[in-house]
C-alpha cells in the first residue's frame, strides 16, 4: 500500500506541474479547462496518496510489532504446582 500511495503521489505532482503549465493536457474532457479545478482535484489526489500512505504505515507497524509479541512472549504453559512433602511420624 506504501508503494501505491508514492506512484500516486508521483503522478499527482506531475499532473499539478502539467495541469498549472498547459490545463488543456490534463482537463481534455472539459470544454473549458482552467488552473482552479487542477488545483482542487490536485488537492483531493494529495489527500488520497498521504492517507493510503500513513495506513500502510500503520498496518505494517502492526504486523512487525505482533511478530516481535510472538516470537518474545511465547504462550504459557502451564507450571506444576509444588506439592508440600508430607512426612508421617510413627
Amino acid at each position: 500500500m506504501i508503494v501505491t500511495a508514492i506512484n500516486l503521489g508521483i503522478v499527482t505532482v506531475l499532473f499539478f506541474i502539467i495541469g498549472m503549465i498547459k490545463p488543456k493536457w490534463v482537463l481534455f474532457f472539459l470544454q473549458k479547462p482552467d488552473r482552479f479545478m487542477v488545483l482542487i482535484i490536485s488537492t483531493i489526489l494529495f489527500m488520497i496518496s498521504a492517507t493510503l500512505y500513513g495506513e500502510g504505515h500503520r498496518q505494517e507497524t502492526l504486523v512487525s510489532a505482533s511478530k516481535k509479541t510472538a516470537i518474545q512472549n511465547p504462550s504459557p504453559a502451564p507450571a506444576p504446582i509444588p506439592v508440600p512433602k508430607t512426612t508421617e511420624t510413627k
